[in-house]
């Protein structure tokens, strides 16, 4: 039967898009759907008058963002593993960035190998797919460089899995998708700041209001500045963040949305690669948790551009165009220092590390557009979705350095024992800049989905993605090309068996382009392979609290594994090798009652390959994956004096190990967890304070094995104050 008219102008308002389908399907209903549209005109049922009152006004004030799944639905319903970071998490428990936000997240490990380098892993794997509103291209190495500010967005969305539903690209690790903060009706607004340890300090302001009387057209602007001390000697990270939005009515029917966004971070003091555990017989040693590699005059700068547009145009109160573009331009600027050993540390010494210097400069530019028409109709006595697209992504990678003689400045060569101060070494003499190489990428996507409804109980998403990729460039004075396609179906089914209760299955291709090198400096062939998944939601306390229990089978052919060092080059190496992940996975998260919200998740694998490397530990693939992981956030008001509110958190991992790529011994680290607390107090209607206290425990530990990293901070605090208006 027919929806209300209220019913569709609400979802129009929240209209998120699928990307996958079985596109003949699709074509034979949306025919359907428009001869219907057609006698519905005739019998004098235009919806027209209807229609104009869909200003962006009422779209604004139901708007939810292209979601990780671009899906019009429900998390409960859709057939796959999504976890959700909100913003009030991220204000709570203090994550100003994106780093900080995803250690919130079930099944996500924040592997903090370097100081300014980040990889995000999921079900053993990495996660190469991060989106900004549901578009984006893949990560190459999966590798964040910075932390980047969280402040500009309403929540962080995790799907883990294979993501054939939404990209046509990925592996079986899932996608991050980035949900960015939208005007509002009213005119309203927040100034904050704070300070924690070690003489940290940040400031910021987010503002919205409308432009006319009517609402059509709205702005916010986000802003913020940190300047964060550190328990590493002689680190020091400073960031300022800035992003804006504009939206609102274009004639009766279409909107338009155009959006910038700007983040410069200064890092002084940084380290390049990590700490030397190893000594020179294989056993393993420790330091304290300020030491560092690097010296006073390295730093790291980076910039980040972005800006994007997005245009929709409602030709009924069920079909709708949608054409967005987005730009990014991503510097990096650097000065870095490098110390590794072959052999490992002289036992009573400590001597035995060597330096290594370099001076770089890359700029990656990005241009993202995509079109998309969504349609809903009835058919079998239900109301069905479908939807049709294409999108074409470019980027472009050039890479200089600057030349540092290595036979004659002191930044190579031995170095004293360490720990060593930052001062022992001149700052190196640099030289002219040169090409190092070029990296071209260019990924075209046609896709469909349809969004099935066969009775109450039984729901189905059905369809394909086709995606074309294809690379070019050269390094060290080489030239290459590289290109391939692929169909990627996907299909997913759900059965409600009562309303509370949900179960579903899933199938998803995995076909994910990969930037590791053979050891002839080849790029390696795009893994493929499947996903399965299983699992059911259930609701619980009045549909307050949801639950997950999900089981995992992923299969990837030819996937990058680590082969060492090709003495030849002194460069890593990697060779392919068909990976097996499987496992299971639960989730609990909403409310308990009006007073106190929870999330609690687990999440188990097994990781097994066709090869045996040396390069693993214990004959385990990615051995500095946690096999097992757990995370849990419980925050509450008081009840009869809700001014007050605080909560815990925390996150374990089992034990993990890794092969130093240098002197080949291993470095082990057992199972732990780390806790963290807040407590908050609205002083007056809008005034609070907030105090937050990280690792209560003061547990110390690697924060990862990933390319054997460096330690995590002590126990440490903030105190922050925030002003609405």
């Amino acid at each position: 039967m027919r929806a209300a008219v209220s019913s569709r102008r609400a979802r129009l308002a929240n209209k998120l898009t699928p990307r996958v389908s079985l596109l003949a399907l699709g074509l034979l209903l949306a025919a359907q759907a428009q001869a219907q549209s057609a006698d519905d005109a005739a019998a004098g049922k235009d919806k027209a008058t209807d229609l104009d009152k869909v200003l962006i006004v009422a779209q604004r004030a139901e708007r939810v963002s292209n979601g990780a799944t671009n899906l019009d639905l429900a998390i409960k319903d859709t057939p796959q593993s999504i976890s959700v970071v909100s913003a009030e998490q991220m204000r709570d428990f203090g994550a100003n960035s994106v780093n900080d936000a995803l250690k919130l997240a079930t099944g996500i490990n924040v592997e903090e190998w370097e100081t300014n380098r980040t990889n995000y892993m999921a079900r053993g794997f990495d996660i190469e797919n991060t989106q900004i509103d549901g578009v984006g291209m893949p990560n190459g190495w999966g590798i964040v460089t910075g932390a980047l500010d969280s402040f500009g967005y309403d929540k962080i969305e995790v799907i883990r899995g294979a993501n054939g539903l939404l990209t046509g690209v990925g592996n079986a690790s899932g996608t991050i998708n980035y949900v960015r903060k939208r005007p509002t009706n009213e005119a309203q607004g927040e100034v904050g700041i704070s300070y924690g340890s070690w003489g940290s300090t940040r400031e910021q302001v987010d503002y919205s209001t409308p432009f006319n009387d009517s609402g059509t057209w709205a702005g916010r602007i986000v802003a913020a500045h940190e300047d964060d001390g550190s328990y590493l000697r002689g680190l020091d990270n400073k960031r300022d963040y800035l992003y804006g939005m504009v939206d609102g009515q274009v004639g009766e029917r279409g909107t338009l949305t155009l959006g910038y966004g700007w983040q410069k971070a200064q890092t002084t003091g940084n380290m390049w690669g990590a700490l030397t555990y190893n000594l020179d017989d294989g056993s393993q040693i420790g330091w304290n948790r300020n030491a560092s590699t690097a010296q006073d005059w390295t730093y790291w700068n980076t910039l980040n551009n972005n800006a994007f547009v997005e245009y929709s145009y409602a030709f009924s109160d069920n079909w709708q165009l949608k054409a967005t573009y987005n730009y990014q331009r991503f510097e990096e600027d650097d000065l870095l220092f490098f110390a590794y050993t072959s052999t490992g540390l002289d036992p009573e010494t400590h001597q035995g590390l060597t330096g290594w210097s370099y001076r770089g400069n890359d700029v990656t530019t990005e241009h993202m557009g995509n079109v998309s028409l969504n349609g809903h109709f009835d058919w079998l006595g239900h109301e069905q979705e479908v939807m049709f697209g294409a999108s074409l992504a470019y980027s472009e990678y050039p890479q200089y350095s600057y030349a540092i003689d290595s036979l004659t400045d002191p930044s190579f060569g031995a170095l004293p024992a360490f720990p060593y101060a930052g001062n022992v070494l001149p700052t190196p003499v640099v030289g002219a800049k040169g090409l190092d190489g070029t990296l071209n990428q260019h990924l075209k996507r046609v896709f469909g989905a349809t969004r099935l409804t066969f009775t109450d109980r039984l729901k189905a998403i059905v369809g394909f993605n086709y995606a074309d990729f294809n690379r070019d460039g050269q390094t060290s004075g080489t030239p290459f090309e590289q290109g391939q396609s692929k169909v990627s179906p996907y299909g997913g089914v759900t059965w409600d068996f009562s309303d509370n209760v949900l179960g579903y299955v899933s199938y998803s291709d995995i076909f994910q382009p990969q930037d590791q090198y053979d050891i002839n400096h080849v790029y390696l062939d795009p893994t493929k392979g499947v996903n399965y998944e299983a699992g059911i939601k259930a609701d619980w306390f009045g549909k307050r609290l949801l639950t997950t229990l999900a089981v995992f089978d992923a299969k990837q052919k030819g996937l990058a594994t680590s082969a060492g060092i090709d003495p030849d080059t002194f460069q890593y190496y990697y060779v392919a090798e068909d990976v097996e992940s499987k496992g299971w996975e639960f989730e609990a998260t909403g409310k308990l009652n009006d007073y106190v919200e929870l999330v609690v998740g687990y999440t188990h694998l097994n990781l097994t390959g066709d090869k045996e490397l040396l390069t693993t530990v214990d004959g385990r693939i990615n051995p500095w994956a946690p096999r097992s992981t757990a995370n849990f956030l419980l925050s509450a008001r008081v009840p009869g004096y809700e001014a007050v509110s605080f909560g815990v958190g925390g996150n374990w991992r089992s034990e993990t190990a890794n092969l130093d790529s240098y002197t080949n011994y291993p470095v082990r680290q057992g199972s732990y967890a780390v806790f963290n607390a807040f407590a908050a107090w609205d002083i007056v209607k809008n005034l609070s304070l907030r105090a937050n206290v990280n690792n209560l425990g003061d547990k110390k530990y690697i924060g990862s094995l990933y390319s054997i990293g460096y330690y995590g901070a002590p126990r440490n605090y903030t105190l922050s104050a925030a002003y609405k208006f």
